[in-house]
């Protein structure tokens, strides 16, 4: 979602239109022993798993605009004060502070998102988090990728997995010890679902909001339907690879599609765009992190 601020007006307007109308929102519903020693030779012991660090003592956050707080706060802005990873507001109460604590988490925690990164970007976040050192990386990126102009211009699963193991090698380069959590792409088909019938949401959507999915929502016209059953196709084959890369990491911990899986509601989705995550989505998102990381 590059193309933010020529927008403005236009949402404005849509929002407002929406006022007119008495549009309202609904309430919402809704991670060896060492073989034995004989007179012979012996094969090496392999090395021990290292523990996972439940309690790490700095954080570092990469991704997209989900994890700069985009449209949370007001329209078409950031809002990192609710990031669900780095996030200083009590009504999300962040994945930092949960692990770090308020004090701690305001010194000790470091927000490298950007609002419209794709995948192809995380490497030089990674890069500009590593300066930090951080005991723990939070990675959520891939809605970007999906949510193209059309089907054929979304990332290729290839190129998504060269790039995220390309990010991977940039941290392991310069941190082998740092851990990362790594967050599932979104059902985009579930956010969808949810906007399609709000006449406000689908003004907001007209305007360019992940046409790949979103581009004319009421159609259920087989060629409509296969185009979001193609884009939904590539959101779980994005979760795949981050799943493959990251079980090959020792220091990694995907949250087994626990993001994928939400329902987001009403409530949990931005109340300008239908799309992003409000501050109650990114309460929802920090939960999820903080019980990957800590379980």
């Amino acid at each position: 979602m590059r193309k933010r601020r020529h927008l403005a007006r236009a949402v404005f307007a849509a929002v407002t239109a929406g006022a007119v109308l008495g549009v309202a929102g609904c309430d919402a519903v809704g991670g060896n022993s060492p073989a034995p020693t004989g007179t012979e030779a012996h094969s090496a012991r392999p090395s021990p798993t290292p523990a996972w660090d439940r309690s790490p003592a700095s954080i570092a956050a990469v991704g997209d605009s989900i994890t700069t707080g985009f449209d949370a706060c007001t329209v078409l802005s950031d809002c990192p004060e609710v990031s669900w990873a780095t996030g200083s507001s009590p009504k999300v109460d962040s994945l930092a502070v949960r692990l770090l604590g308020a004090q701690k988490a305001a010194t000790r925690s470091w927000n490298y998102a950007v609002t419209g990164a794709r995948m192809a970007d995380l490497a030089g976040q990674m890069a500009r988090a590593v300066t930090r050192e951080p005991e723990l990386v939070a990675v959520m990126a891939g809605a970007n990728d999906a949510c193209r102009e059309t089907t054929d211009a979304m990332t290729s699963v290839a190129d998504f997995r060269t790039q995220f193991e390309d990010a991977m090698s940039t941290l392991r380069d310069a941190l082998p010890k740092t851990q990362v959590y790594v967050a599932s792409v979104p059902n985009l088909m579930r956010l969808w679902e949810q906007g399609r019938t709000n006449p406000m949401s689908k003004q907001v959507w007209g305007l360019g909001i992940c046409p790949s999915m979103l581009s004319d929502p009421d159609s259920l016209t087989t060629a409509s339907n296969r185009r979001r059953e193609t884009v939904q196709a590539r959101v779980e084959a994005y979760n795949k690879v981050l799943k493959d890369v990251c079980e090959k990491d020792r220091g990694c911990r995907f949250d087994d599609g626990a993001v994928y899986d939400f329902r987001f509601g009403t409530e949990q989705l931005s109340q300008w765009d239908w799309f992003h995550p409000s501050v109650n989505g990114q309460a929802r998102l920090a939960e999820i992190a903080y019980r990957t990381v800590t379980n």
